[in-house]
């Protein structure tokens, strides 16, 4: 073979990896996007922390802003599997959110505000503001918020606080009857 026959098999060898390289970065970018909350990239969040645990998360917007709790696993500093974000206005309860968490943010829940509920996944900053199309995924947001509030039900009742497991345990109740 010459020279030339040598320059184009390398040329042919340059188009073909050199396609790969792209398809590669491609298929990276691809897979990060996928991990990313839909409606937002995670950088865009608004994040804040448990004054009293330092656990991160993202609250969804209708919790409105101030002093928020977590109630629930915190890995590698970030609120994690379910539990409960509970806003709070000096001693006065105020909007709770009872879903799931991943790495910080909200996957899919309930915000329980005093005029009703906010139901399904979180998305665009919130919980249930986008117009949901499977009625599922609002029956599967509930069960998982009843789920969650057991959960700290059981807290509360291994801490002895019988009142607040009691409210808790009745809370999960009405969240399940919303599944009906």
């Amino acid at each position: 073979m010459n020279d030339r026959g040598y320059q184009e098999q390398e040329a042919t060898a340059g188009r073909v990896f050199g396609g790969m390289r792209r398809l590669h970065a491609v298929a990276l970018v691809a897979m990060v996007c996928a991990h990313a909350p839909a409606g937002a990239a995670a950088a865009d969040l608004q994040w804040t922390q448990d004054p009293g645990s330092h656990c991160k998360f993202v609250a969804p917007a209708s919790l409105t802003s101030g002093p928020t709790f977590w109630i629930g696993a915190c890995v590698e500093g970030k609120a994690s599997g379910e539990g409960m974000l509970r806003r709070r206005d000096g001693d006065k309860a105020g909007a709770a959110f009872f879903g799931r968490m991943k790495d910080g943010i909200p996957e899919i829940g309930v915000v329980d505000l005093t005029d009703g509920y906010r139901a399904g996944n979180f998305s665009d900053g919130d919980i249930g503001g986008q117009t949901e199309s499977d009625p599922q995924n609002r029956i599967d947001a509930f069960r998982i918020a009843a789920e969650a509030a057991r959960l700290i039900s059981a807290k509360y009742a291994a801490e002895k606080n019988a009142g607040s497991a009691r409210h808790y345990e009745e809370l999960a109740k009405t969240l399940e009857q919303q599944t009906d």
